[in-house]
């Protein structure tokens, strides 16, 4: 007998721990490209995307067509065992899209947090330092590393050290909360006088837009600034590009807006399309310290996913991912523009492309965050039938990741939802 959201959840309680949390207590039976549909067959348009996963939609045909290809041939010799073509051909792919002018090479793996882990330990063998600086408000993954780069404590790191040694975190330059680009440099400034000498830092690592921070995005200004103080000091430039890689922005990676060129790059989330695969690239230079058996791992570079990856770059050029990026960031952007003159709560409306967020506050005052609120519009949202993600240092952030292959029939329909649970859930507040 097939089981109820509700039977599913009783069952999940016991057997899950809560740690693992969930945005809505709803089990997905099936999906398609922006829709998903749940056991009890409710519709849901999905305006999350898996966290950023599916820049391609659920269950596209070439990527699936892609992997039950690459089932038919094998699924897992270890590359590290019998290597394979296919993680070569991804390779020399990811190592050309990168904006890094140098010749580069790619490691894959399975996590984001890997990715992010793998580029401190070649930061720190190719430099031979060890010190790294990241942004309060970033989010780097879940394991001991990357929660120590993670600048943001609840519900992350709150009970978890000691962490690894030799993390320093500096402001986010995020001009809504305050923070201009003068005062972020002056505080790294500050980190190299009172904490830690430029020469013992192997690598800052980057957001350019900030995924879990509240899609807060560094000015071009900043990046270029910061470009020049890493080659100042011979510091490996970092950019995670974990979530906002592979077209969310407008670019291919969100960096590419500054012109600025890092010397590593971390990606994972939508490089295949919905299965786990994650990758650092960057310059051959600093790859070259690394001995053999230095890098890798199990599981690392799964044929499958490199098959579904090879799909989704071919989907990039194939679908014009750039611009349908742009068209669909435009579409959303000017109807938050239009709820933000009816609704007070909306404090900032921001974004690159299809990486857009709206920012809840008290009668449009950027010092009041509007965390409540935005937790009701999430729930009452799902309820009507719209997947919504919260995030933000201060947790009153909504985040579009909407599937660039989405219908734009599909996105408005997402967005008068959207409006409709706004109006109901500032309302109902108004009058308790």
């Amino acid at each position: 007998m097939k089981q109820t959201n509700q039977q599913w959840q009783s069952r999940r309680e016991q057997a899950v721990p809560q740690g693992v949390g969930n945005a809505l207590p709803v089990y997905i039976e099936k999906a398609k490209n922006a829709e998903i549909w749940d056991v009890e067959g409710k519709r849901y348009i999905d305006f999350a995307s898996g966290i950023a996963v599916l820049n391609t939609g659920h269950n596209h045909p070439a990527v699936i067509d892609a992997v039950r290809q690459q089932l038919e041939k094998f699924t897992h010799p270890c590359f590290q065992v019998t290597p394979y073509g296919n993680y070569i051909e991804l390779a020399e792919r990811l190592n050309t899209l990168v904006p890094i002018s140098e010749p580069c090479q790619t490691l894959f793996l399975t996590t984001g947090a890997e990715a992010v882990e793998n580029a401190i330990k070649v930061a720190r063998i190719a430099t031979g330092r060890s010190a790294i600086i990241a942004f309060r408000g970033a989010f780097h993954g879940r394991t001991l590393l990357g929660m120590a780069l993670t600048g943001k404590v609840q519900p992350y790191k709150k009970g978890y050290g000691p962490f690894p040694a030799g993390i320093y975190h500096a402001p986010y330059p995020a001009a809504y909360l305050g923070v201009s680009d003068t005062q972020a440099l002056a505080s790294l400034a500050g980190i190299f006088a009172a904490d830690v000498s430029p020469d013992e830092v192997a690598a800052i690592i980057i957001e350019p837009v900030q995924g879990e921070g509240g899609f807060y995005a560094a000015s071009l200004s900043f990046m270029k600034q910061l470009r020049a103080l890493c080659d100042k000091h011979g510091i490996v430039l970092i950019a995670d590009e974990i979530q906002s890689g592979f077209c969310r922005t407008g670019k291919t990676f969100a960096i590419e807006h500054s012109e600025v060129e890092p010397d590593l790059v971390t990606m994972a989330k939508s490089l295949a399309g919905g299965f786990p695969l994650s990758a650092l690239v960057g310059k051959k230079s600093l790859f070259d310290k690394a001995m053999p058996g230095g890098l890798g791992g199990t599981y690392a570079g799964s044929p499958v996913a490199i098959a579904a990856a090879l799909a989704v770059t071919d989907i990039i050029e194939k679908e014009n991912l750039n611009a349908r990026a742009q068209e669909i960031g435009e579409q959303i952007t000017r109807r938050l523009h239009e709820m933000a003159e009816q609704f007070d709560c909306i404090g900032d409306v921001r974004g690159y492309g299809a990486m857009i967020a709206m920012e809840l506050v008290e009668e449009r005052d950027s010092h009041r965050p509007n965390k409540e609120l935005t937790q009701e519009l999430v729930k009452e949202a799902g309820k009507k039938g719209l997947v919504l993600l919260s995030c933000g240092v201060r947790a009153n952030v909504i985040r579009f990741l909407v599937p660039l292959t989405a219908e734009k029939e599909i996105v408005n329909e997402g967005l008068n939802i959207l409006s409709s649970c706004l109006e109901l859930v500032q309302n109902t507040r108004l009058t308790k």
